[in-house]
């Protein structure tokens, strides 16, 4: 459903004034993975129109998955070879790196506007830049201190379709998407083993998702996590297959026709990690929620109930990862809470959810 448009934001910007910039700072938001043509010119149109241009690069310290490939910090590099590429002072250049918040949208809100005003040192004089095309776009209404400037490049080119053609080995087209110094980048991470990885998991995901496409409706899955805590730890396994192989994930798994949610968390958390049934972990719930962010797993819509059991205060019971992990461990929460790229889907933020509630 396409966003309504609002005329403040559509109306075509006023001439620039003669012999000078428009507005002392530009901000452009975006994922950028990767950073394609149609960026690029954005980009360059902003800089005709303001000093210094901001590039605020999202789901930064993420885990890598095929939406989110690659780090914050490779964008960040790619962004300023292909600008400087087409002549742009490296002076003219900042950037602002932040997390996603898929269920805190304030969190991320103050993120954004934390770190532009580390840059602009208290100036008033900041311009958003962007294309209201559809839902995607919402968060250009939601810094109403900055004036709106639409950006005149509309283009059909998407970083999904660059994505595509790079996990697909369809090289010739994300040569002809990417500007020289992001194809160049492309190339070399394509040696890596992170990107063999990576189009293992592409592979394993376009399986799965083509299982169900012939499904009369598309499918909603139910899922049921434990976040089990014990003495300023939490309750982990090691993903051992695809998706996500590798990764720190809380113990959880689909719903089976015949169960209730809790009993399908209390199931995964002793099959998966060897956890002694005797703690009975039914008497030792502390408070459950739902996460239901509609992109927060990559194999199709996804709804997971998750349930937070204390178990006090005392020694750490013994672990034995199952076939299904390829390790169980208690890990510190100061651990967990510092490492969101290590972990699976939105599981970070559901530990997050729960401790920060005490």
């Amino acid at each position: 459903m396409t966003a309504p448009r609002d005329p403040a934001l559509t109306s075509p910007p006023p001439p620039a004034p003669p012999g000078g910039f428009r507005h002392a700072f530009g901000v452009y938001i975006g994922r950028f993975e990767p950073p394609h043509a149609a960026h690029r010119l954005v980009m360059l149109e902003a800089l005709e129109r303001v000093q210094t241009l901001i590039v605020v690069i999202g789901s930064a310290r993420a885990a890598r998955t095929p939406k989110n490939p690659f780090s914050a910090g490779e964008r960040e590099a790619v962004i300023r070879a292909m600008l400087e590429e087409a002549g742009t002072a490296p002076g003219r250049l900042r950037f602002v790196q932040v997390r996603d918040y898929f269920y805190n949208e304030g969190l991320w809100l103050s993120e954004v506007q934390r770190g532009v005003g580390a840059h602009t040192a208290g100036s008033a004089d900041v311009a958003l830049i962007g294309h209201l095309k559809d839902d995607s776009s919402y968060y250009l209404r939601s810094f109403p201190a900055w004036t709106f400037i639409p950006t005149q490049v509309v283009s059909p080119l998407s970083a999904t379709d660059v994505r595509g053609a790079y996990f697909g080995d369809r090289l010739d087209e994300v040569r002809g998407m990417v500007p020289p110094a992001v194809h160049a980048f492309l190339e070399a991470f394509r040696q890596t083993d992170e990107y063999a990885e990576l189009r293992a998991e592409a592979e394993h995901l376009r399986a799965y998702r083509a299982a169900w496409a012939a499904a009369p409706f598309a499918p909603v899955f139910v899922t049921a996590d434990a976040v089990v805590t014990r003495s300023g730890h939490v309750l982990l396994v090691r993903r051992a297959g695809q998706p996500g192989r590798g990764r720190l994930a809380l113990p959880g798994g689909f719903l089976t026709p015949p169960e209730r949610l809790l009993a399908c968390a209390v199931r995964h958390a002793h099959r998966e990690t060897g956890l002694d049934e005797a703690l009975d972990l039914p008497t030792r719930l502390h408070a459950q929620a739902v996460f239901d962010y509609p992109e927060r797993s990559l194999r199709g819509r996804t709804v997971t109930h998750a349930f937070h059991f204390d178990l006090g205060l005392g020694p750490l019971p013994p672990l034995r990862a199952t076939a299904d992990a390829a390790e169980a461990l208690w890990l510190p929460l100061g651990d967990a809470l510092a490492w969101p790229e290590a972990f699976f889907e939105d599981h970070h933020a559901i530990i997050e959810h729960f401790l920060m509630r005490g």
